[in-house]
């Protein structure tokens, strides 16, 4: 049986020819009959350059339909694909190409100079281009191909796709997603989110990350939906374009910046059915502001480069802010304690565990790697800690690596930031462990204003807190910042804030404070 997921998206493009599958607010129209065309062109032009079943394709690239034509042509000839974040500098790309060593890289049109030299070092053996306008000469190449009809033949465990990590810890891994892995979560978030044939989504996220790409645009194709192609956030426009649409996925920052708007009510979302959540905490007040403005509840799922998606709240029944809902379909979960590794009953905190056919294949070029993350009996250890509360719903409290350790005692920054968004004027917070000579590490907050409001200041923070929290749990310093670092998915960066507050706690300070 050919497991290659190109073939799970296909008899949408045989039965429903004249269907528009892409369009752009500019309004171009890309029909099924149109993207497979040039898919099987791109593929021509994929095979003239020699890409062979398993040769890596690295791809930096502006948003475009072309880009996802290029990404089904990828897989149709058995490439693995490996999106790359527009944002990446020259020396970064340079590790990520020397360690995948791909047969061909594209990239916009201005970079193919620079991208030689890459050519000259031997990481790669081609490059070409690819414009946001859908031109470059990849497309050039492409139209003087001859169509390819085959499909390569592949098992569910051969690559689809290789997802580098963001890297804040160490050097950047490569997450070989396979074809089984990705077809199979596209089905089960088909099922658990009621998608059809009818749908037509809003696409405004980048498609160089799992949530904008495998979650988004494998849905999509894999019930022969329609989508919107946004080159990104542009709130106005949402809301133009929502009384043709059904579906938003999005980050917590499209919501807020949503609920900024006196056009957002319930008559413009009148033809939508449901709004997505993911890629970063969706603040309680959000998901409240936004149900109450709209009548929708906003669905929060949970999911990671390794794995795809592996829970969702239930798209029948209550939608829990602050929470992340029950496995999907197929995938098992469970709460271990950090030490032992032993599973801990329901209400306690401590290590996810997944395991099912969506997770990953493991780290490019990293055995060792890939056996320290996976337990004996083939479970996935996430590196986010969570619990599980007694109606089933997963509260993810936040990562391995982000947990404070004070004197001893365990701290888990969810639970104090929740507590400090409460506080009047605060619109988010951060909290993280800085090394500290007396605790190991003392608890540090840093807290963002409402716009047009006034935070409360150190002390406030602190005597809000320090009837609710036991002592250790305490913010030792609380700072106010303009905005959390984020990454472009929208995750708090708090590598960046312990590097920030590195020296904050000196031993002649502590000294000074205990005297």
């Amino acid at each position: 049986m050919n497991h290659n997921l190109y073939l799970q998206f296909l008899p949408h493009f045989e039965r429903q020819p004249s269907k528009v599958l892409i369009d752009t607010p500019e309004g171009k129209r890309y029909r099924y009959a149109d993207v497979l065309a040039t898919t099987q062109r791109l593929a021509g032009a994929l095979q003239e350059l020699d890409v062979q079943p398993g040769d890596r394709v690295a791809v930096q690239v502006d948003k475009s339909p072309e880009a996802i034509m290029l990404y089904l042509a990828c897989l149709q000839v058995g490439a693995a694909y490996l999106p790359l974040n527009t944002a990446y500098t020259g020396s970064e790309i340079e590790y990520f190409l020397g360690d995948a060593e791909p047969q061909l890289y594209v990239c916009a049109p201005e970079r193919v100079g620079d991208a030689m030299r890459f050519c000259q070092a031997g990481s790669v053996v081609h490059v070409e281009s690819l414009s946001a306008a859908g031109d470059g000469s990849l497309m050039d190449r492409a139209a003087k191909a001859e169509p390819v009809t085959e499909v390569a033949q592949l098992g569910e465990h051969d690559l689809a796709a290789i997802l580098y990590t963001s890297g804040t810890t160490g050097r950047s891994k490569g997450a070989m997603l396979s074809h089984g892995n990705l077809a199979s979560n596209s089905r089960a978030l088909a099922e658990a989110w009621r998608f059809s044939t009818d749908d037509h989504l809003l696409h405004a996220l980048p498609i160089f990350h799992t949530h904008g790409l495998f979650v988004a645009c494998n849905i999509v194709l894999t019930v022969g939906a329609s989508m919107t192609f946004m080159p990104g956030l542009d709130v106005e426009q949402l809301l133009d374009l929502m009384p043709r649409a059904t579906v938003l996925m999005g980050v917590p920052t499209f919501y807020s910046r949503l609920l900024k708007s006196p056009r957002l009510d319930r008559e413009t979302v009148a033809n939508m059915r449901l709004f997505v959540s993911g890629s970063a905490p969706l603040l309680a007040e959000t998901h409240e502001g936004f149900h109450e403005r709209t009548g929708h509840a906003i669905l929060e799922r949970y999911g990671m480069t390794e794995t795809n998606m592996n829970t969702s709240n239930p798209y029948d029944g209550e939608r829990r802010p602050g929470t992340v809902g029950f496995p999907l379909p197929g995938t098992e979960l469970r709460i271990t304690d950090l030490e032992s590794g032993a599973e801990l009953p329901r209400g306690e905190t401590g290590l996810v565990e997944l395991r099912g056919p969506n997770v990953f294949q493991g780290y490019w070029r990293m055995p060792e790697k890939t056996r320290a993350e996976f337990r004996d009996d083939g479970f996935f250890i996430t590196g986010d800690l969570g619990r599980v509360d007694a109606d089933g719903y997963l509260h993810i409290v936040g990562r391995d690596k982000d947990l404070v350790i004070s004197g001893g005692y365990n701290v888990y920054p969810k639970e104090v930031e929740q507590l400090i968004d409460e506080l009047p004027g605060v619109a988010e917070s951060a909290v993280f462990g800085v090394a500290h000579p007396d605790l190991g590490e003392g608890v540090t907050a840093v807290v963002v204003a409402k716009e047009g409001q006034t935070p409360p200041d150190e002390a406030s923070v602190q005597a809000a807190l320090a009837d609710r929290l036991a002592r250790y749990k305490q913010p030792k310093r609380v700072f106010i910042i303009e905005a959390l670092p984020r990454n472009v998915m929208g995750k708090v960066q708090k590598n960046q804030l312990r590097d920030t507050y590195a020296d904050l706690y000196t031993a002649e300070e502590v000294e000074a404070t205990v005297g």
